[in-house]
């Protein structure tokens, strides 16, 4: 309906107005990044079980976070690195983002094609480590089926939440589609329902084929499983199943990040343009056509703290961002069908304020399910950007400048 860059900050600029625009905005910056920063901290943790497979020793203070609040053991649980911080830096992690950047600055269309083939290879190495796994599946496993109860489903839900912020990354990339009123919400509901599948799948057969503790804080749960099946007697066929996953989730972290990063910079570029940003980040490259400043800065904001921190910091942060923007998104929903409903829609929410107001009372309950640090961090974050608006942003938006 809304078909402009900019993604959940735009849809409540033109329902809630500019300060709750603004809130939205610097709340996107937020979940972006750390959603960033954490799949590529994953992607690491990857590579170096790519690395562990081939046989290839690197030490671990170039592979690792430099602060893990876990610390860092072996498959037999003894410790590599104690908790706390450590002389080391996450190249890995730091490396592909950047790698990432140079892509995403070079245009639109080379980055859809390379994204295409990524989630291709993706969902072939999901479907391989379902149907191989289910044969190694330990009923006694699932036993009980929810060991930590109703609040560790709803923690469970609040923790991982922040991979379903693909769907909203979709819709940052509106303006650039061709028939953005059909194709971005079949696009966006097609994957929903995808992905919803797939990723029960993968929890079903990864809880199944080992006990749920030993893959808790693991940045590689998968192949790390896989990798404690092939080393007993009846799961030698694992070890080529391994590789393949690896290859799978190597290059589907590559797209996520690259997705990511194309939302993040989007949303600097439409609040630029609405001048609540300085106009650097709205500038598009004269050759390539894309806002090249705000995707290097959006760049150097994930690599150097993915380089830092473990996966678990990051994505508590992203989670209660991206629930934020989803409780926003739905209200604006509600107020938009009211304030102009004959307003031509390529797409209309079905079931009146119903579907909204219940995306308003789940997203709110997993926001309870983080834990308190999270929401005193968020709340932090907020305070500083209502100190940018009021001081900077709101004396340049289109509203409250003085005419020259």
């Amino acid at each position: 309906m809304i078909p402009i860059a900019g993604s959940a900050y735009t849809y409540t600029y033109a329902t809630l107005g500019e300060l709750v625009a603004w809130i939205i905005g610097w709340d996107l910056i937020l979940e972006y990044a750390f959603s960033n920063m954490s799949v590529s901290v994953g992607f690491a943790a990857h590579v170096v079980d790519l690395l562990d497979w081939l046989g290839l020793k690197i030490s671990p203070k170039w592979l690792s976070p430099a602060y893990l609040p876990l610390g860092l053991q072996d498959l037999q649980g003894h410790d590599i690195y104690a908790r706390g911080w450590h002389s080391g830096f996450n190249i890995p992690a730091f490396l592909i983002v950047l790698l990432l950047t140079v892509v995403l600055v070079r245009g639109i269309r080379e980055s859809a094609r390379t994204n295409n083939i990524m989630v291709l290879v993706k969902i072939l190495a999901i479907l391989i480590f379902i149907f191989a796994g289910i044969s190694f599946i330990h009923p006694t496993n699932y036993v009980p089926f929810s060991p930590n109860g109703w609040s560790g489903v709803l923690a469970g839900g609040s923790i991982i939440f922040f991979t379903y912020i693909g769907f909203d990354s979709v819709s940052t990339a509106s303006e650039e589609c061709r028939n953005p009123q059909k194709d971005v919400p079949k696009g966006i509901i097609a994957t929903l329902i995808v992905c919803t599948i797939l990723y029960m799948g993968v929890a079903l057969v990864l809880c199944g084929i080992v006990p749920w503790q030993t893959v808790a804080g693991d940045g590689a749960p998968v192949v790390n499983a896989l990798k404690r099946v092939s080393l007993t007697p009846s799961g030698h066929s694992l070890h080529w199943v391994r590789l393949a996953v690896l290859l799978g989730a190597i290059v589907g972290m590559i797209s996520s990040i690259l997705v990511f990063q194309l939302g993040q910079a989007r949303v600097w570029f439409a609040m630029s343009r609405d001048r609540l940003l300085p106009a650097a980040f709205s500038r598009v490259h004269p050759r390539y056509r894309t806002p090249a400043f705000a995707t290097w800065v959006a760049g150097f904001l994930v690599a150097i703290p993915a380089g830092l921190f473990d996966v678990g910091t990051f994505a508590e942060m992203s989670n209660i961002g991206t629930l934020f923007a989803f409780v926003l998104v739905s209200i604006g929903v509600i107020v938009l069908r009211a304030r102009q409903p004959k307003r031509y829609r390529g797409f209309r929410v079905p079931f009146g304020p119903v579907i909204p107001m219940l995306s308003v009372v789940f997203c709110g309950l997993l926001m309870m399910g983080l834990p308190t640090k999270t929401w005193l961090r968020f709340f932090v974050w907020l305070v500083v950007g209502l100190f940018v608006y009021v001081l900077y942003s709101r004396k340049r938006s289109e509203f409250y400048a003085p005419e020259a």
